[in-house]
């Protein structure tokens, strides 16, 4: 049983205790009003308001726990991965998007009026990334995605990982567990520095044997002088539904890229006069 049906689960039966202790207490709060002796009827009548409190309490408590209670339980016990993955579905060099597409802080474009977010916390998939959508499948708007860092590889369970990084960085991965993805959707890693988009990589989710859980990584390994310090976030959509996000903080000034030094000039060779005049003996 997963956490989704566990908190279900949890609901139903709270609930049903609940429904059972506000009747019983009704119930015996309109028996005790038939009772001749004073105290006898008193002490009936207040046990049966013990009860309807504790069923009032009860439906509360269900009330919390089907608003909060999965995000809460997600935010302790994220979802483990249920299926091992095959060497299909790693990520070869030839999906992996090279630095050429790299947006750098010098090419980034200021957002114009549609790419304006959303008054909301929620992150969102801007408009030019959402162009790049090309499947028509539908994901599980369950889908979930958990993100830790490391720059000790890309295996799962992760290794070394970190939320703090020092210059030189060097290659860092974003290893993600995941629950609910559709075969067939588009999923797409955003890394934003300072909230700028600075690397990205979409394609389908082409597993079909782990579309309930597993575990993947989105990279990045620029040169050097372009990990500059901030507040770096890695957002992952499916389609263009959130799924989940991961964050980071680099220090350190990167490093400057060592200067050309052009090729010493080559001195011409020196001209000597030559006398075009004959002497006549």
């Amino acid at each position: 049983m997963d956490i989704h049906a566990g908190m279900i689960a949890a609901v139903l039966l709270i609930a049903a205790g609940g429904f059972f202790f506000v009747q019983f207490g009704i119930r015996s709060y309109m028996a005790a009003r038939k009772l001749s002796f004073y105290r006898l009827r008193h002490e009936r009548q207040a046990s049966a308001w013990r009860f309807i409190g504790i069923g009032v309490l009860m439906f509360i408590v269900v009330g919390g726990l089907a608003v909060y209670g999965e995000p809460v339980a997600y935010s302790y016990f994220p979802p483990s991965p249920t299926i091992t993955l095959t060497p299909t579905i790693t990520l070869t060099p030839t999906i992996t998007l090279t630095p050429t597409i790299t947006l750098t802080p010098t090419q980034t474009n200021t957002p114009s009026p549609p790419d304006t977010p959303p008054l909301t916390s929620t992150p969102f998939l801007p408009l030019p990334f959402q162009a790049a959508i090309t499947g028509n499948i539908t994901p599980d708007p369950r889908v979930f995605f958990s993100i830790q860092f490391t720059t000790s590889g890309s295996g799962y369970p992760i290794v070394d990982p970190a939320t703090v990084f020092q210059n030189p960085v060097g290659h860092l991965y974003a290893v993600f567990s995941y629950t609910d993805m559709t075969v067939g959707a588009q999923w797409t890693a955003l890394w934003l520095r300072d909230g700028q988009v600075v690397h990205f990589e979409t394609f389908p989710w082409n597993c079909p044997s782990c579309s309930t859980g597993g575990s993947d990584y989105t990279d990045w390994n620029p040169s050097p002088d372009q990990w500059l310090p901030g507040n770096y976030e890695v957002q992952i959509f499916a389609n263009e539904i959130w799924a989940g996000s991961g964050r980071f903080i680099v220090q350190g000034d990167a490093p400057t890229p060592s200067p050309t030094i052009p090729p010493s000039p080559t001195r011409a060779p020196r001209v000597t006069p030559t006398s075009n005049t004959t002497v006549v003996p």
